[in-house]
């Protein structure tokens, strides 16, 4: 097994977890971390033994560096990941991939130009319980799917100023919706609104996804719940699957009823130890740059339905 020399840019909160993972795994080798912030930067040095930047290009520069992860506010995604590409890196980038569907395509372009690999973190997909899920659905466990519905709630988080919950949350689940159901996004309806004071953007969302052939994913999102809940439910014609993605627990009804059992697994391990997995093997990632523009899509196709009120299609989100 080859081990691979890694950075992180960022190291906050999600970008912390990322130096974290890469310092367990066998499989790569933490070679140095930037962050704009010095007692930051010298508090995940001295823990995980690193190279520490606050000059992002001094990270880039680095010839033994050949992967890095993206885990800077949203807003800064573009002007990173187009650097990073720039010098030759292959690019985990946080989600969502970008802010706006311009920003992405063109970092698609370049990482394609450029001849590295871009892949993007929605680290859900990597949940043991959803991969049980997946591979039941496969199976023909629950039959067609019919609808697919979503809860993702919690209280409101600080640290996350700019972007809202549509764009933070909802992303995970209809990423997830697509990856389940397998088919093209037909129509897209969102209403969202803020009431919380010190969020500028919205705090709560509802959000209808038609798929191709009739499915429906239903998802509810907010930073107004006081607990923290994660879970979806897939309805099929033979069956209904619940999963709960912070329990990583699965439950499965109807006439192939079955008590299973999920060995638990960090996402996140999964998700990174899967990207160096890509770069060694020089294969796809297991979710692409382009995987992380669809779910961008739908993020913005939502966003759009609720200031227009009526359902919105891909092909108008350029209109």
């Amino acid at each position: 097994m080859r081990t691979v020399n890694v950075g992180v840019i960022g190291v906050g909160a999600m970008g912390y977890n990322h130096a974290r993972v890469y310092h367990k795994l066998e499989n790569a080798n933490l070679v140095a971390v930037s962050d704009v912030s010095e007692k930051t930067l010298k508090k995940v040095c001295k823990k995980y033994d690193t190279k520490g930047y606050t000059d992002i290009e001094e990270l880039l520069k680095n010839p033994e560096i050949e992967v890095v992860s993206v885990c800077v506010p949203t807003t800064l995604h573009h002007s990173i990941v187009m650097k990073a590409i720039e010098y030759g890196k292959h690019v985990l980038v946080e989600k969502p991939i970008a802010f706006t569907l311009d920003e992405a395509e063109e970092m698609i372009a370049a990482a394609k130009e450029k001849g590295v690999l871009l892949g993007t973190g929605h680290v859900e997909r990597f949940n043991p319980a959803l991969q049980k899920a997946k591979e039941l659905i496969e199976q023909d466990v629950i039959g067609d799917i019919v609808s697919i519905s979503a809860k993702r709630v919690g209280p409101f988080p600080p640290r996350i100023q700019d972007v809202g919950v549509t764009i933070d949350l909802a992303i995970h689940d209809l990423d997830v919706m697509y990856y389940l159901f397998d088919e093209e996004v037909q129509q897209v309806f969102g209403s969202m609104s803020s009431i919380l004071d010190q969020c500028e953007h919205e705090d709560h969302a509802e959000i209808m996804v038609c798929f191709a052939n009739e499915g429906t994913g239903m998802l509810e999102v907010n930073w107004l719940t006081p607990y923290k809940k994660r879970e979806i439910e897939i309805t099929g014609t033979d069956g209904i699957i619940s999963v709960d993605y912070i329990e990583q627990s699965i439950d499965v009804y109807g006439k192939f009823a079955q008590d299973i059992q999920i060995v638990h697994e960090e996402p996140l391990k999964e998700e990174l130890s899967s990207f160096l997995n890509s770069v060694v093997n020089n294969e796809r990632p297991v979710i692409s740059g382009e995987d992380g523009l669809n779910a961008l899509k739908m993020v913005i196709a939502a966003k759009m339905s609720s200031e227009k009120h009526k359902p919105i299609s891909f092909d108008e989100l350029r209109d």
